[in-house]
């Protein structure tokens, strides 16, 4: 996905995130199973013009727009944070204002039911120590250029709501995984790494901790807030999946061993490396999701044993979508060394 683009699906305008300017994580080929459906369209535009945000508010008269357009790789926030405070902060200021003066144009009815849908992470609280779990009312406190223009983004959201009456939601994931995850990103590194075998990079001693959420259960979540949600509600999403990086990567190393032996690279295990901590590294984060199943009654369905098979599995299955990558803008190497 990427912040060049807009994906259209019953009635949903939802604005999608890019690695770079370039649209590094662009991928038409990750389209294709939804290309042909009646209820999608595309259109490729940034999210911080303002008369293309209008425009395509206009044509398409979308009920819910579900806004998604990030940067979001924190190595990559690193090593060039002007291009992240550009497209969180700036494009969301953009696009609030597209759909404010859109909602202001919409019939009584239609402004009742409309809703701006804002999804963030869970890494704008900053780092918890060994217990606790960051929850709705957890007070901001990022720690990286990538979080930091999240938290500026999620605190506009909420200032349209209080201020101008937009009907905004807001909710706080942690760590997703699955099919489509884009190489820079842990677990989708070790896996290829690991089938190709090349080092296994795991920063520092491996002891930083995650609450890890498959993509489904998200995408789950996502329509149960934007159905069910109250307006100017925020809801913590997690996976109940903690899991230390070392752990992480040690599962990905059986799971590919059981599904793709390959006697000449050995047990992938031997192939993990540690390297350098990358700077600002927060050591967990986990999630307190009882409000949403409380209130929306949701839950997540994978377990990490059955998401991460899942995953393994359908990166086996889907060379060709991978290769296209690996074989052009991202190969595998290290960012966020930059100081």
């Amino acid at each position: 996905m990427d912040r060049n683009g807009v994906r259209l699906h019953s009635g949903m305008l939802s604005g999608v995130k890019s690695e770079s300017p370039s649209g590094l994580n662009r991928n038409p080929h990750s389209l294709k199973p939804v290309a042909n459906d009646a209820r999608y369209s595309f259109v490729q535009a940034d999210i911080a013009d303002a008369e293309r945000m209008r425009s395509i508010l206009d044509e398409y008269q979308p009920d819910v727009i579900m806004h998604l357009a990030a940067e979001s790789h924190v190595d990559r926030s690193i090593d060039g944070p002007g291009e992240f405070v550009q497209t969180n902060v700036v494009g969301t200021y953009t696009l609030l204002q597209a759909a404010l003066g859109y909602w202001r144009g919409l019939s009584a009815e239609r402004q009742a039911s409309f809703r701006f849908h804002h999804i963030s992470t869970d890494e704008v609280f900053g780092t918890l120590g060994e217990e606790g779990f960051f929850h709705e009312e957890y007070p901001y406190q990022p720690s990286s250029p990538y979080s930091a223009s999240k938290a500026a983004s999620d605190h506009f959201v909420r200032a349209w709501y209080h201020t101008y009456g937009l009907p905004t939601l807001v909710t706080n994931c942690s760590n997703n995984y699955g099919p489509y995850h884009f190489p820079e990103k842990l677990i989708p590194l070790i896996i290829l790494n690991a089938l190709e075998g090349k080092p296994l990079p795991v920063y520092g001693k491996g002891e930083n901790v995650r609450d890890w959420l498959y993509v489904d259960d998200h995408a789950r979540a996502l329509i149960r807030v934007v159905e069910r949600g109250r307006p100017g509600e925020t809801y913590a999403i997690g996976g109940h999946n903690e899991r230390r990086n070392i752990d992480v990567v040690r599962a990905i190393c059986a799971l590919v061993d059981e599904l793709a032996p390959n006697d000449a690279i050995g047990p992938r295990e031997n192939l993990i490396t540690y390297v350098t901590d990358r700077p600002g590294h927060d050591l967990r984060y986990a999630i307190d999701a009882s409000k949403i199943e409380r209130d929306l009654g949701w839950r997540p369905d994978e377990t990490f044993e059955s998401g991460l098979r899942k995953t393994v599995e359908w990166y086996l299955v889907n060379r060709p979508w991978w290769e296209r990558v690996r074989t052009g803008v991202y190969r595998g190497e290290r960012l966020g060394v930059a100081v």
